[in-house]
């Protein structure tokens, strides 16, 4: 099926579903170029914070773009409104297949026929829920890691996505001073998630089996790779119950990984431990603004 790659990108906006921890970073990234992003979220709560985290980190993240301009991050509860005009819309929800489905049938009504459609799903491919979208040349996954501080993006198709579509998005990415990287072929885990998710589960088997405290795991790998974050302290950012939804999935598509990780990880959710977000998990944080 064709694709009309949109125009004026420039001055539309740009849709972000979901303000957690990612979709606020990736609004962050999106507002490096004068546009305006909308950063759509039915709580308000989550709405407000997100919409402050990017509007509070946008000066020091433009200091490192290249021709870097300001643009406006406005917090939308309405998604018709938010997706209105927008040239590229990035769905940044929870990890469950079914939501992401019925998310992406709203979009698929309710955006610009000429909107670039994105998903950040770190372990379901775009393939998953492309029959949600009449038009799949338009769909693509993207999938963040952690912006500012981790940049690249990860550029997967859908299985019909249009390749202009592909090319477009990663020629424009290092713009918003992020890095493309194209996934050659469906792979669930994308590259890096793939190679992550071995380390995160056996650091949550150690630490599950009493071998090492999430204190010494995070140490030694520091120091070993010379990295400033270790395993245990990168999931408790990232949210131990995202990282639990995620080990789910591979459990289900991957039979006989190993159930102890995921144990540990029910445990420490069950304590309201869920990471940086709660203000403890693994360790304990300062309470979040």
């Amino acid at each position: 099926m064709s694709f009309q790659l949109p125009d004026r990108i420039d001055t539309r906006p740009i849709a972000i579903l979901g303000a957690g921890t990612l979709g606020r970073r990736i609004a962050l990234m999106m507002a490096t170029r004068g546009a305006e992003v909308r950063l759509f979220d039915p709580n308000a709560e989550v709405r407000e914070a997100g919409v402050a985290y990017a509007r509070e980190q946008l000066p020091a993240v433009l200091e490192t773009i290249p021709d870097g301009k300001a643009g406006t991050i406005v917090g939308f509860d309405d998604m018709a409104a938010a997706l209105k005009g927008a040239w590229h819309v990035v769905e940044a929800v929870p990890e469950k297949l079914e939501l992401k489905k019925s998310i992406f049938k709203q979009i698929d009504e309710l955006s610009d026929p000429d909107a670039i459609l994105a998903s950040n799903s770190s372990s379901y491919p775009t393939s998953a829920f492309a029959d949600s979208v009449k038009n799949p040349a338009r769909l693509l996954s993207m999938h963040y890691l952690m912006p500012p501080r981790a940049t690249p993006v990860e550029l997967m198709s859908c299985g019909q996505t249009d390749p202009a579509v592909i090319d477009l998005i990663a020629k424009l990415m290092p713009s918003y001073g992020l890095t493309p990287y194209i996934v050659q072929r469906e792979s669930m885990g994308f590259i890096y998630n793939r190679i992550w998710a071995a380390i995160k589960r056996e650091s949550l088997n150690v630490v599950a089996s009493g071998v090492a405290s999430p204190q010494v795991v995070d140490a030694i790998f520091r120091q070993a790779m010379n990295t400033r974050v270790g395993p245990c302290s990168a999931m408790d950012a990232v949210g131990l119950d995202v990282v639990l939804s995620i080990e789910e999935h591979y459990a289900h598509e991957i039979p006989g990984l190993p159930e102890a990780p995921r144990e540990l990880l029910r445990k420490m959710i069950a304590e309201g431990r869920l990471g940086v977000k709660t203000g403890k998990g693994f360790y304990d944080y300062p309470a979040q603004k």
